[in-house]
């Protein structure tokens, strides 16, 4: 993995996240600039099948200023995915059968300056168990607290 450009802190938040895919973005000119220029935002998106392709939806990629209006992209418009054929059926069977999810985690410029985008296939959290993680969230930060004073 290359440098991260984006992270969607949110998903780790309301999902358990059960396996990780790579996958690549069909992208305009001006869209690869914007995310070059850290203009993204994954808060609020995610990835949904039409016509058994995976399309992601409601990811914010800001425009440039130098960028002509006439040449430019929407900036929350859908995106297709591109996956292998088998992680394709794998997440279709998760998502159509076990009612899990498919959600964006971190966007990323490759080695070779690819932008890709990891995605994940997960299972909604209930409120106990966001508190829980609240609760180790705030043990573990006491605890380093306790061994920097020490």
């Amino acid at each position: 993995m290359g440098e991260t450009i984006a992270k969607n802190k949110k998903a780790y938040h309301d999902f358990f996240i059960e396996e990780k895919f790579e996958a690549g973005l069909v992208l305009q000119g001006s869209e690869i600039k914007g995310i070059r220029a850290h203009r993204v935002n994954l808060k609020d998106s995610f990835i949904k099948f039409v016509k058994d392709e995976p399309i992601l939806f409601n990811a914010h990629i800001g425009r440039l200023e130098t960028t002509n209006h006439f040449f430019g992209h929407e900036e929350r418009g859908s995106r297709k995915l591109l996956l292998h054929k088998k992680q394709i059926e794998k997440m279709l069977k998760a998502v159509n059968r076990d009612g899990y999810t498919i959600v964006p985690i971190q966007l990323y410029l490759n080695d070779r300056n690819l932008a890709k985008i990891q995605i994940g296939i997960a299972k909604g959290k209930q409120l106990h168990d966001k508190r829980q993680d609240l609760k180790a969230k705030d043990q573990k930060r006491d605890m380093a607290r306790a061994m920097k004073e020490y």
